[in-house]
């Protein structure tokens, strides 16, 4: 039996390394905020907007820890899934976690192509994204280096890097 969580900031890498791992490995991948969306039939935004954070953390709680029974799964978390409650630990010992890690400068690139899909810095210029970027990730840090793996994606960024990460990620599981 094997549970993988891929944790770590929003343009980490999680989903998209998360669906190759888990094809390598023939393990089933979920990705959590997909998974509420599915349960809910709201997007995740919808739902922050409709109960706000609160009521969302409680939700996605709940969710990780049903689909945190699962069994041959690697499971891509919100970027601020393990901050609250006990997620960290929870996951932590249910299964293997994982820690994506990138810099301020590269997540702050990856966010700034695809930021209009993410209304928390959707309107944000670069230096405002950048400084955005920072601040959050230096308060989620101390619960994303609780992780079992600490993995650095600095430099994942087409579908080369992706395979090349997935290897190099399996020989430290």
């Amino acid at each position: 039996m094997k549970r993988i969580f891929l944790i770590g900031y929003m343009g980490a890498g999680k989903t998209t390394a998360g669906r190759e791992l888990a094809r390598v490995l023939n393990l089933e991948f979920v990705d959590l905020d997909h998974f509420i969306q599915a349960r809910y039939q709201k997007t995740v935004n919808e739902l922050f907007q409709e109960v706000g954070e609160s009521e969302f953390r409680n939700i996605e709680r709940k969710i990780l820890q049903e689909v945190g029974d699962f069994e041959n799964v690697v499971i891509s978390t919100g970027g601020g899934t393990p901050c609250f409650f006990d997620n960290m630990e929870f996951m932590n010992d249910a299964g293997r976690t994982v820690y994506l890690k990138a810099s301020p400068e590269a997540l702050s690139a990856r966010l700034n192509s695809c930021k209009e899909k993410r209304p928390l810095i959707k309107d944000k210029n670069e230096e405002e994204l950048y400084t955005f970027v920072v601040e959050s990730l230096g308060k989620r840090e101390p619960f994303y280096s609780k992780a079992h793996t600490i993995f650095e994606t600095e430099e994942l960024v087409n579908r080369e890097d992706v395979t090349r990460y997935v290897e190099q990620l399996i020989n430290k599981l």
